[in-house]
C-alpha cells in the first residue's frame, strides 16, 4: 500500500511536501478553507502566524521572498469573496 502524503509545509523551506510547490499549494489552501470555513478570523491568524515563522525561516537560510510576496502567499486568497 502507497502512503500518500500530505500538502504540509516542510521546513525552513516552506515547499509543499507532497507537491514540492511554495506552501501553501492548492491543495492545502483547499483544505484550510475547509477546516476554518466558520472562521475564516482564525485562519488569517494562524496563517499570519505561520508567515512570521516562515519569513524567519527563510532569511536564515538566505532565501527570504519581498514581504509582499510572503503576503500575497499566505494570506491574500483567505479573503472572502467580494
Amino acid at each position: 500500500m502507497t502512503r500518500r502524503r500530505e500538502h504540509l509545509p516542510t521546513r525552513p523551506t516552506w515547499r509543499c511536501a507532497a507537491c514540492g510547490i511554495a506552501w501553501p499549494c492548492s491543495p492545502a489552501k483547499l483544505r484550510l478553507l475547509g477546516e476554518y470555513r466558520h472562521d475564516r478570523a482564525a485562519l488569517t491568524v494562524y496563517l499570519a502566524t505561520l508567515q512570521a515563522e516562515a519569513a524567519e525561516e527563510l532569511a536564515a537560510i538566505d532565501q527570504a521572498p519581498p514581504p509582499t510576496d510572503l503576503t500575497n502567499r499566505f494570506l491574500t486568497w483567505t479573503r472572502p469573496p467580494a
